[in-house]
């Protein structure tokens, strides 16, 4: 108890020096930077601003109510993270949920990690701070590791060492995003899960991934059930009108085409003729869909 009355009485007199402003800090560099940043600082709720970069874009008003009313009870105890903007204005990087639930309850004041940093690293932060959440649906996910690759300029290669996830892992959440936004809508509200979203994605008519999409919520379909629908149209539409007698795959085929399906993020498929020759097939969807196989080939060389 001493410990934590001593770390906040800490904290109420690094507030008073951020409130002085012949000692204004705007960067690492500056006078008292190094008792700042970094330490636990009580700051005002008004002089923080929300993050324009916050991935998350729902907020459950039960949950944020149940937090709330433990705030209300026991305080914060995990502080917030911002970047100082100006003198005496901040910016969220982490932890708009407990700064929502403190306003609910009428704190005037939350404590607060402050970090310098510019827009990118505030993204950054904020994007890889939110994909390690557990609550985040499969396609605020995808969203955040888009907006990586596009205004980071990651790799998918450095995305994975950034975040922690298999390549493949990441290739699959993003082609959650080539889905027609009303399936996305679906995963978003749980209506079905990111395993049916995977198996909607080898239906390139968004019309048909509509349809399927209807069936599976009014039928109740598994997402085996799902596949085996999606398999079923694809079949039909693939049916050449000469059918050609073909070999099936050898068994060394059949175990490693799943990793190729996992690196490219995609079904791979694999002809073999009788003479043992075969090919594998590698679709894409659009022309940014080919560029990101291409990005993958290239890495490798």
């Amino acid at each position: 108890m001493a410990k934590a009355t001593k770390k906040q009485a800490l904290g109420r007199g690094l507030s008073a020096l951020l409130k002085d402003p012949e000692n204004d800090i705007k960067s690492a560099e500056d006078k008292n930077a190094d008792k700042v940043v970094g330490n636990i600082i009580e700051l005002d709720l008004g002089s923080i601003d929300v993050n324009p970069f916050q991935p998350r874009t729902s907020f459950n008003d039960e949950t944020l109510q149940e937090l709330a009313t433990s705030i209300k009870e026991i305080g914060v105890i995990q502080p917030i993270t911002v970047r100082k903007l100006d003198f005496d204005k901040y910016q969220l990087v982490s932890g708009e949920r407990r700064f929502r639930a403190s306003k609910l309850v009428g704190l005037k004041t939350i404590p607060a990690y402050i970090r310098i940093a510019d827009d990118q690293e505030s993204l950054t932060m904020a994007l890889v701070e939110n994909i390690q959440r557990q609550d985040l649906d499969p396609i605020e996910i995808a969203l955040s590791y888009q907006r990586l690759i596009d205004e980071i300029k990651l790799t998918q290669e450095q995305l994975s060492d950034r975040v922690g996830k298999k390549r493949s892992t990441i290739a699959n959440y993003l082609r959650l995003l080539k889905l027609d936004p009303i399936v996305q809508t679906g995963i978003r509200d749980g209506f079905i899960s990111m395993g049916h979203g995977r198996a909607l994605i080898n239906v390139e008519s968004k019309q048909q991934q509509l349809d399927i999409y209807e069936k599976i919520i009014g039928d109740s379909l598994s997402v085996r059930n799902t596949e085996k629908l999606v398999r079923s149209l694809n079949n039909k539409e693939e049916k050449p009108a000469t059918e050609k007698t073909e070999q099936k795959a050898p068994q060394y085929i059949l175990k490693g085409i799943k990793d190729f399906s996992e690196y490219f993020g995609a079904k791979i498929d694999v002809k073999v003729s009788s003479n043992g020759r075969g090919k594998l097939i590698i679709p894409f969807s659009s022309e940014e869909d080919f560029k990101r196989l291409k990005k993958l080939i290239d890495s490798e060389n």
